[in-house]
């Protein structure tokens, strides 16, 4: 059931202990929400917990400082961020996806899966929608939180680059960065710096991309037996994804990451003119018109060949 800002703030009013849900992969988004919630509740005197189920990589740390983290105790609500679809819940899938009592998100494609769902498709990231949720509720904006919806807001909009940056997006961005937040390091860190490894893996990726349809379409492979050899962990990936958009006359980017042997995280993105989230969708995934993902199951060749399948009808190859 989809309810509204007024419905959402009535019901975190109404629960005092409170599991809050994140994607498994984590981005900036996901743990900007998840975490501002966390702030937002504790303020109230509620009890919260943030549950990641891949836990938080060491780039994303900087989000939850000031997080203290609860004995293990059973919520009477639980409440998913950034989460379009239950599958995207990972290892935690099976325990939360029945009992997700609210789920605010931004996605077209979400699934309303939860039993209440406050979704904004023309927000730029979750976390603009929590900001404005926050306005609802009355909650005092402190630097904790202002650090974490800055970060949503600016790693979903690629730095304010992408076609999803909305007006709002600049506003909530520009009164966040007047709190005491050092904003230009998070931006340096989420889109600037990368290990020697990820260089290299790169420079694997430009030798080694595939293309089809006529040069719109490229793939790339990214095995786990990849990463050991160039000596790149997998939570480097980060912006792998958008690397071949770059090339004149590209439509799609297919990223195939290899998460356990046979089993693939695709990550599409789109120069704009081909809608990937209704591509993902026919995979069992979703997300945005000009990003998203899913998991495909198989050998590599087969799984590479049904992804290219799809990729060649939407762009009517």
């Amino acid at each position: 059931m989809q309810i509204d800002y007024k419905q959402a703030a009535e019901i975190i009013r109404s629960c005092d202990n409170v599991h809050i849900l994140t994607h498994q992969s984590p981005d900036g988004d996901t743990l900007g929400s998840g975490f501002a919630l966390y702030f937002a509740l504790r303020a109230m005197n509620k009890r919260a917990a943030v549950i990641c189920p891949d836990g938080i990589i060491q780039r994303y740390r900087f989000i939850c400082q000031g997080y203290e983290e609860e004995e293990t105790f059973e919520p009477e609500c639980v409440i998913a961020v950034d989460i379009a679809d239950p599958g995207l819940m990972g290892e935690v899938q099976q325990k939360y996806e029945n009992i997700v009592d609210l789920c605010i998100d931004h996605h077209i494609s979400n699934t309303m899966y939860a039993k209440k769902t406050l979704v904004n498709p023309n927000a730029s990231a979750a976390c603009e929608v929590m900001y404005h949720l926050f306005s609802e509720l009355g909650t005092k904006i402190d630097d904790n939180i202002a650090r974490c919806l800055y970060t949503g807001i600016a790693t979903d909009t690629g730095c304010f680059k992408y076609s999803n940056t909305t007006p709002s997006a600049h506003i909530i961005a520009a009164e966040m960065i007047g709190y005491n937040i050092d904003f230009a390091t998070i931006n340096r860190e989420m889109f600037d710096i990368k290990s020697k490894e990820r260089l290299y893996l790169e420079q694997h990726i430009v030798d080694h991309m595939e293309t089809y349809h006529n040069e719109k379409c490229a793939v790339l492979c990214i095995t786990e037996d990849l990463c050991t050899r160039l000596g790149v962990d997998m939570e480097e990936l980060d912006g792998v994804a958008g690397l071949p958009l770059q090339i004149q006359g590209m439509e799609v980017a297919v990223t195939m990451k290899e998460k356990k042997p046979g089993v693939y995280k695709i990550s599409m993105r789109s120069a704009g003119k081909i809608n990937v989230s209704r591509i993902c969708q026919q995979l069992g995934g979703g997300g945005h018109v000009n990003a998203a993902g899913c998991l495909v199951t198989g050998g590599l060749d087969d799984a590479k060949a049904q992804i290219v399948e799809v990729v060649g009808k939407a762009l009517g190859e």
